[in-house]
């Protein structure tokens, strides 16, 4: 079992930058693939960005491909996104995401943290 624990969002102005992490606890939680997702009121939860569990590959989701940076820290068992040059369209609930297998773009991830609000003002 792993346990997910966002943190990090709030209210950010249009070009402005957040940094959210994911806490991670469990039984080799290092060990697990991770990922972002974000779901937006009224829309579908959609992939944001992931890492695999030793950090070697990463994938971003077009729309944030070139603004966000998605890393961790198997030391400190965190994962992290660096938010840059946030738009309105940024705004939504992001989660966090664990599978000790699936390195993909689609929801299957076996874990989920509770979601971190981000907000961002025009």
């Amino acid at each position: 079992q792993v346990q997910l624990v966002e943190s990090g969002g709030g209210l950010v102005q249009a070009g402005g930058s957040l940094r959210l992490s994911c806490a991670t606890s469990g039984r080799h939680s290092s060990n697990y693939n991770m990922a972002w997702f974000r779901q937006a009121p009224g829309k579908e939860r959609e992939f944001v960005a992931a890492i695999t569990w030793l950090g070697g590959d990463t994938d971003y989701a077009d729309s944030v491909k070139g603004r966000f940076t998605i890393s961790r820290d198997n030391t400190k068992n965190t994962m992290s996104l660096q938010m840059n040059n946030l738009t309105p369209e940024d705004t939504a609930v992001y989660y966090c995401a664990a599978d000790s297998r699936r390195f993909v773009r689609g929801p299957q991830y076996d874990y989920w943290g509770q979601g971190t609000q981000v907000t961002v003002s025009s």
